[in-house]
């Protein structure tokens, strides 16, 4: 092992930041038996050196100026660990330029200029880690980029965001209502302050995102594909999901069908005692199908502090020890990929889990029958409850499930639009793909 020891600077403070801080503080001897060398923590960035963080750090690593990390020649590695798209794109390019490699968790900054960075990187022969960036503990980038390589991994199926997770499985478990499971989270730290990026369904979709171009090697785009949250969901739908054998999931999926690339974001009914139905809480799972090895499986804690931490500091080492230099240039990864159609949403087909208001009247299921059946639509099963008291007894309504057969969303969306002109059914309606 070398004496010399490697300089590194802590670009953000927050959560993970604090986390990889710790860990380098407190393990310096393991660091430095699986790097090679010793590491010295340097700098680190914060915006309030006097805000108190849990760690006690060397004197004069706190700092405030940025500009004192892209200046110092001693520094070859920079854990960026900022937010958001600006300033981290620009802070980013610094850093390259100046001749430093960079470990990043940030995923929303890969997803929308990925391309760009990696090819500045490329350029300047420096490197970009980002483990961290998708599935917080689960090494999940190594397994497709290096564990992996003899595959095409043509289907991916996750549980990319521990917030949702959590709050559904409050849901189903406890009985709670949404906006109670929601405060729990964010009691619990699960969940930020402002939770929209984890409940409407961009934080997976960006984590998406980067699997789909990691794993296919092709070009996916945040818009090209439909996302939605957990936020509208009724706390009534995941209880007839649980008659029906299944649960919800949010769940992130992408896969290769007949040359075009098929992927989405969304509530979606998995089969009870499967794998993705029993991950409970704020814990990820991935399952990757490779023509090779076939269908594999992945679970672990998919953020909080110490295991994203985990991941950032894995990434460090192999930076130290050179591993990420042979493997960068080769990555399937923001580069020109073959080009791959968007497969149409209107061709997506599935399974449907289908849940109407409809006024507890003769022939209401007939009419609903006959349109779906119109337009190639099958009807799998049923559930209708007992209407609750109403004081308008001609007039009440009740919840009508229905779960089709496999269609494509284009005959779906057809007959949702005959079923609108129905008098008897009373807006909004639920749709939700199966998982079979």
């Amino acid at each position: 092992m070398s004496e010399q020891p490697v300089s590194v600077a802590i670009v953000g403070m927050g959560t993970v930041g604090t986390g990889a801080a710790r860990v380098l503080v407190e393990q310096p001897e393991r660091i430095a038996r699986r790097a090679g060398r010793p590491v010295r923590l340097k700098h680190a960035v914060v915006r309030d050196v006097k805000k108190s963080r849990g760690i006690e750090l060397p004197a004069g690593v706190l700092t405030t100026d940025f500009a004192r990390v892209v200046r110092d020649p001693e520094v070859q590695i920079a854990l960026l660990l900022v937010g958001g798209l600006h300033p981290g794109r620009e802070m980013t390019l610094e850093l390259l330029e100046s001749g430093k490699d960079i470990v990043t968790a940030n995923k929303a900054l890969l997803c929308e200029f990925g391309g760009e960075l990696f090819a500045r990187a490329r350029e300047l022969g420096r490197t970009i880690a980002f483990e961290a960036a998708v599935a917080g503990g689960i090494p999940i980038i190594n397994t497709v980029s290096q564990c992996l390589a003899a595959n095409q991994i043509t289907s991916i199926a996750a549980i990319l965001n521990g917030t949702s997770n959590y709050i559904l499985t409050q849901m189903i478990g406890e009985n709670w209502p949404y906006r109670q499971a929601l405060a729990q989270a964010q009691s619990l730290g699960y969940a930020e302050e402002d939770p929209t990026l984890d409940i409407d369904g961009t934080d997976a979709a960006q984590k998406l995102v980067i699997l789909t171009q990691l794993a296919f090697g092709v070009k996916a785009q945040l818009t090209e594909f439909p996302r939605k949250g957990i936020d509208t969901l009724e706390l009534s739908d995941l209880k007839y999901a649980g008659e029906l054998g299944y649960t919800v999931k949010l769940l992130a999926v992408a896969r290769l069908i007949a040359g075009q690339l098929e992927m989405h974001v969304q509530p979606t009914l998995v089969r009870h005692h499967t794998p993705l139905a029993e991950i409970r809480g704020p814990f990820n799972a991935i399952a990757l199908v490779g023509d090779v090895v076939g269908e594999t499986w992945y679970s672990g804690p998919g953020a909080g502090q110490m295991p994203t931490a985990s991941s950032v500091v894995a990434d460090l080492i192999d930076t130290i020890a050179g591993r990420t230099r042979l493997t960068f240039p080769r990555l399937e990864v923001w580069r020109d990929p073959p080009p791959y159609a968007v497969q149409p949403r209107e061709k997506t087909s599935s399974r449907f889990y289908l849940r109407f208001n409809v006024l507890d009247q003769p022939h209401v299921l007939a009419d609903i029958a006959d349109i779906l059946g119109r337009n190639h639509i099958s009807i799998a099963s049923v559930i209708q409850h007992e209407a609750a008291g109403s004081d308008n007894a001609d007039r009440r309504t009740v919840p009508l499930v229905i779960m089709t057969h496999r269609t494509t969303v284009g005959n779906l969306e057809s007959a949702e639009r005959e079923l609108s002109r129905l008098q008897s059914i009373t807006p909004p309606h639920v749709r939700m793909p199966v998982a079979d």
